[in-house]
């Protein structure tokens, strides 16, 4: 029983330095990494504004195509109203 807790006791003392130091540099570098943390979710990447972008743009391109459509369809019938056949 003796043999066992002596070579608990002995175990225990090699790991648990290497438990307090990496807890120790856990605790040390968590400011940093919160810090590290905040200025991304603060900042927007290049691939994030590219995506925006894009986005942007095939909105506005979708909406432009509507209108066009929409003014043709307005000139198309305002061709008919003027008495004109072949308004296509």
């Amino acid at each position: 029983m003796r043999i066992i807790a002596t070579f608990a006791a002995i175990g225990a003392m090699i790991m648990l330095p290497g438990c307090i130091a990496k807890t120790a540099l856990d605790v040390a570098t968590l400011p940093v990494r919160a810090g590290a943390q905040a200025a991304d979710w603060a900042t927007t990447s290049q691939d994030e504004a590219d995506r925006n972008y894009g986005r942007h743009m095939r909105k506005q391109e979708a909406r432009e195509a509507k209108e066009q459509k929409k003014a043709e369809e307005q000139r198309r019938r305002e061709c008919r109203r003027a008495g004109y056949r072949d308004c296509g």
